[in-house]
């Protein structure tokens, strides 16, 4: 079995079909950034709509800001990305996750937070739009390089 996935694997990078998917599952530039704008701009996107579309599910307070739980979804149709960006961590594009149109649009996980900070739950649409909602989570105790 090994010996078949190590051939699977090879066949594919030679194809070149490998690097096009690291390539798409991470985004140094986008990752890098120290802001919201730079994020934005390091993922190629049209400058973020607020919407009530996009339904984000945070706490008002994180005792700890090593694991605050967060989630959004959406009924809009065609969201085939969203990303949680914290706008005052050290890095500020905490997460993104890809979607088919196969699957339900909501995701749930937990992020680190270094201080108070306005979360951003960003929804890129198939038509090209790019739709965010956000909330304020206040940190009681610090969890990002603290």
């Amino acid at each position: 079995m090994i010996a078949r996935s190590a051939s699977v694997a090879a066949l594919l990078a030679g194809a070149g079909v490998l690097p096009a998917l690291a390539q798409t599952a991470y985004n140094r530039v986008a990752f890098d950034a120290k802001s919201v704008d730079d994020v934005i701009k390091g993922l190629g996107l049209a400058k973020p709509v607020e919407s009530a579309d996009i339904v984000f599910t945070a706490p008002d307070i994180a005792e700890n800001g090593a694991v605050v739980p967060i989630a959004v979804s959406s009924a809009l149709a065609g969201v085939k990305r969203i990303a949680f960006l914290v706008e005052k961590n050290p890095t500020t594009l905490a997460g993104v996750f890809d979607f088919t149109d196969a699957v339900e649009t909501a995701v749930s996980t937990r992020i680190k937070m270094g201080q108070t900070s306005d979360v951003l739950a960003v929804a890129m649409l198939a038509d090209g739009r790019v739709l965010f909602a956000q909330k304020e989570i206040k940190v009681t105790l610090g969890g990002c390089g603290g």
